[in-house]
């Protein structure tokens, strides 16, 4: 009886030490801001550098709304869109936060633009559309609105997103597509909170992530903390959802 007792405390205690080491990975800054993604060899906005904030300082701005639209096509992949969503927002709303982020950029137009024409590119409830593409264009409204919001108040981006729930929008997303491991990463770090309601996200991520594969690096490196293999963090948060 007491070596079962004992046994069902120590489950619990390495729940929520495994729990609270998840929470401390990601609190390292706004997860969907400060933690660039690894995208290898694709194209996206471009940038000064590995420093989340190293803007590409000749970068034209102006052409900032057009370019990530342009990015953003049914080929590309989701880890793809979220970088290319991460550099757009920190180039259209950091600059107005953080003097640190060097930009032409000194007020919300160009990031209102953007969010207002993906959310144009969603379609209209009862229009016909290929099925994959409204999942995208869903997910990279909904991504937008969730990383707008983490920039903090100071920057607007709260303001910018009116209340709407873009996590919301990107669990449709998964749906409408039948699942998605990449996009389930970008649920969990959108829905990341101390209940540990972003697990299940992260944990359906991490089992459509083969060992060496581009979604698994990344989740090694956002969730360092949990584990320095895809098998390690799939037995970790396995067991702090648990």
């Amino acid at each position: 009886m007491l070596r079962k007792m004992f046994r069902k405390v120590s489950l619990t205690l390495t729940s929520i030490l495994s729990l609270l080491v998840l929470q401390q990975a990601v609190l390292a800054g706004p997860p969907l801001i400060c933690h660039p993604y690894d995208i290898g060899n694709a194209q996206s906005l471009p940038f000064g550098g590995q420093i989340w904030s190293q803007i590409d300082k000749n970068y034209n701005t102006n052409r900032l709304v057009e370019d990530t639209l342009a990015l953003l096509t049914p080929q590309t992949p989701v880890l793809v869109r979220m970088e290319t969503l991460r550099r757009a927002t920190v180039y259209g709303l950091l600059p107005t936060l953080d003097r640190t982020v060097a930009s032409p950029v000194n007020d919300v137009t160009v990031a209102r633009e953007l969010l207002a024409r993906l959310k144009a590119r969603v379609p209209e409830p009862g229009v016909k559309s290929e099925k994959a593409a409204a999942a995208l264009a869903l997910f990279d409204y909904g991504y937008l609105i969730e990383t707008y919001k983490q920039t903090g108040p100071g920057s607007q981006g709260i303001q910018i997103a009116g209340g709407v729930d873009g996590y919301a929008i990107i669990v449709k997303a998964i749906g409408m597509k039948g699942g998605d491991p990449e996009m389930e990463m970008a649920a969990a770090l959108a829905k990341w909170d101390r209940n540990g309601s972003h697990l299940a996200h992260l944990q359906r991520s991490i089992a459509g992530a083969p060992e060496g594969s581009l979604l698994a690096r990344n989740l090694v490196s956002h969730f360092s903390n949990l584990g320095k293999t895809i098998a390690e963090l799939r037995a970790n948060v396995a067991t702090a959802k648990n």
